[in-house]
């Protein structure tokens, strides 16, 4: 029988699951953050902005997924980052407009701006979002300084209908101020041009940029390497926010994490496993001279590791989004959830997902049958 405590638990699993997608396909913006270094001409800027723009939608579209399923499953978590941390999601959400108005316009006609400055645009995008998403993210461990009061619903409380309130001024900004979310922000920023660097070598028909891109599967994948072992040590041996089972009470636990990891050796197996295939795909592609697949190694490796990571803040009776303000105020899969009701009717929904993946994984193969070279720009009608 499917139980409400299913259906909470499914849907941390799917939103983890887009998480993990959804930190693969930032290799777009990791790619438009190395647009000035990695080329030395116009015409290799060129190919390089075509080989990421035929991809952002992917990236843009999964991003609102993300957060659509976020406020359809758990809308109290919704309401209160979106709501409260707001300068952070506004900053993200412009990033991310910026991209689509530059990959559109950069190109067109009466262009006033030039080209560059939306390159400019591109290079934003790619070193803003992928940092600040994954500082974001953090704070799923680090907490954030917020209190939820459910009895404001009737609108008796001092506040009025609001439930949650956020208690610090800068409203979500205050999270750069902690070294621990920095750690994950870089090492999403580096991750996410290591992606595009493999992703180039597997392809670009461009021997001079393909060689480059080897060089900065290295250059990038070895700060990423490093920044993201501090942030999981760090986070490993930390207090974690627990809950009890039986009363929803919330308590800071020694080595939470670490604990959540031991106690669900699946999850944990799954963890090492997509570590060890990210590593797989950047050393394998740095020492051997014509291997070209180390994306895929990597980016499955990067769906499965951060998709485990998520499940690690929010199963095990864990606390996922936590109040640094007040313990009691966190939030857990039980206490943001949707109805019964809700949740069931879109679990029958969801079942139409692996035929979405399964089509967007078609497109894509049918898309790329070659490799992409400069003469293939010039016959194609859709290049920016």
């Amino acid at each position: 029988m499917i139980t409400y405590s299913f259906l909470q638990h499914y849907w941390w699993f799917i939103i983890s699951l887009l998480g993990g997608l959804l930190v693969f396909l930032l290799f777009v913006q990791g790619g438009q953050s190395m647009l000035f270094s990695l080329s030395k001409s116009d015409d290799e800027k060129r190919l390089l902005v075509n080989a990421f723009g035929k991809k952002w939608e992917y990236t843009f579209t999964t991003l609102v997924t993300f957060g659509g399923a976020f406020f359809a499953s758990f809308p109290l978590f919704y309401s209160t980052s979106f709501g409260g941390a707001y300068w952070v999601w506004m900053l993200l959400l412009f990033c991310f407009t910026m991209q689509a108005v530059s990959y559109e316009f950069q190109s067109k006609p009466g262009n006033f701006l030039g080209k560059k400055t939306y390159q400019v645009f591109l290079f934003i995008n790619g070193v803003l979002g992928t940092f600040l998403l994954g500082v974001a993210v953090a704070t799923f461990f680090t907490g954030s300084e917020f209190s939820v009061n459910k009895g404001n619903i009737a609108g008796l409380g001092a506040a009025g209908p609001v439930i949650s309130q956020w208690q610090n001024p800068l409203h979500g900004l205050e999270a750069l101020f902690n070294l621990r979310n920095w750690m994950l922000g870089l090492a999403v920023l580096f991750l996410s041009r290591t992606l595009a660097a493999l992703f180039l070598v597997n392809r670009l028909d461009h021997p001079a940029l393909e060689e480059r891109s080897r060089k900065y599967v290295l250059y990038n994948g070895l700060p990423f390497v490093v920044f993201f072992l501090i942030f999981l040590i760090w986070t490993l041996v930390s207090e974690g926010y627990a809950v009890d089972p039986a009363t929803g009470a919330i308590s800071m636990e020694k080595m939470k994490y670490l604990n959540n990891l031991i106690e669900m050796p699946v999850i944990m197996a799954f963890f090492v496993l997509g570590v060890v295939a990210v590593l797989y795909g950047i050393i394998a592609t740095l020492l051997k001279p014509k291997y070209s697949k180390g994306i895929w190694f990597a980016g499955i490796g990067t769906v499965v590791t951060v998709t485990m990571l998520l499940l690690v803040s929010g199963f095990n009776n864990t606390a996922y989004y936590p109040s640094s303000y007040d313990l009691q105020s966190s939030l857990t899969i039980q206490n943001s959830s949707s109805s019964e009701f809700t949740l069931s009717v879109m679990a029958v929904v969801s079942l139409l997902v692996p035929f979405v993946l399964a089509y967007i994984f078609y497109a894509w193969r049918a898309l790329e049958k070659k490799r992409l070279s400069l003469q293939d720009l010039e016959s194609d009608g859709h290049a920016y």
